[in-house]
C-alpha cells in the first residue's frame, strides 16, 4: 500500500502501489505544467467506507512514498484513462486498471503525452 502525504496534513491518503504509480505520472505532469485540479478515489478496504478528493495546487508540497522497492510497470492505457479525467471537470477519477484479457502484450512505449 502506498502513501501520499499532501501538504501540512498530518492525515496520510493510502492508495495501492500500482495505482499510485499511475496516479503519480499524471499528477506530475499536471503539476509540472503548473495546473490545479482535483484527485477523487474511494476508500481502500480497512478505512471507513466512503470517498474522498483533494484539490491538486503546484505550489503545495507532495510526497509520493510506496511500500514495493521496485517500480511498477506501468499501463499505458490506465495513464491514458486517468489523464482523460484528469483534464474533464470532474478533475482526477481513480478508476480500477482495465486489464487486457485477449493475451496480447502491451509493447508500445510507456511514455504518456498527457493532453490539454
Amino acid at each position: 500500500m502506498g502513501t501520499i502525504y499532501y501538504g501540512g496534513s498530518a492525515t496520510p491518503i493510502h492508495i495501492d502501489d500500482r495505482a499510485l504509480a499511475h496516479l503519480k505520472v499524471v499528477i506530475s505532469t499536471k503539476l509540472r505544467r503548473g495546473e490545479s485540479f482535483t484527485v477523487s478515489w474511494r476508500h481502500p478496504d480497512g478505512e471507513p467506507r466512503g470517498r474522498s478528493t483533494i484539490w491538486l495546487h503546484p505550489s503545495i508540497p507532495m510526497r509520493f512514498v510506496f511500500d514495493d522497492p521496485e517500480p511498477a510497470e506501468l499501463s499505458r492505457a490506465w495513464i491514458e484513462d486517468l489523464a482523460q479525467s484528469a483534464n474533464s471537470s470532474g478533475g482526477i477519477q481513480l478508476v480500477a486498471e482495465q486489464i487486457d484479457t485477449n493475451g496480447t502484450a502491451d509493447d508500445a512505449p510507456q511514455t504518456v503525452e498527457v493532453s490539454d
